[in-house]
């Protein structure tokens, strides 16, 4: 009984000492200063690029809210690497392409995608 249970025991011991040296052997492994620089960088990437999205967008709209005339408020302004987008309304459709002139001056931004519409009176006409 002692050597099949010694004998079972030594077998365990092996496949165990094998499985845990195979696994160790077949993966990357997760300390290589290589892939954890790699996965920061990229990490990294896409918040640096929101942030400046961000910065821009602010710009965009300072500017705009400098025109009192202009009801900033009722403008959206979409950044993505340099390329703006006005959305929303203006009163007056003059007002239309004097956003998009405050939009296209504003430093950092490469171009204009102008989506503004005039608001309509009350009542629809």
């Amino acid at each position: 009984m002692k050597n099949v249970r010694a004998f079972k025991l030594a077998i365990a011991s092996l496949l165990l000492v094998s499985s845990v040296n195979g696994w160790s052997q077949t993966g990357e492994t997760a300390s290589t200063p290589d892939a954890s620089a790699t996965a920061a960088s990229e990490s990294a990437s896409p918040a640096a690029g929101r942030k400046a999205n961000r910065a821009l967008r602010r710009k965009v709209y300072a500017a705009i809210s400098k025109q009192k005339e202009i009801s900033a408020g009722d403008i959206s302004v979409i950044a993505k690497d340099g390329a703006v987008t006005l959305g929303g309304t203006v009163r007056d459709a003059s007002q239309i392409s004097q956003v998009e002139d405050i939009a296209r001056g504003v430093a950092g931004v490469t171009s204009v995608t102008n989506k503004l519409t005039v608001k309509k009176p009350l009542g629809g006409m």
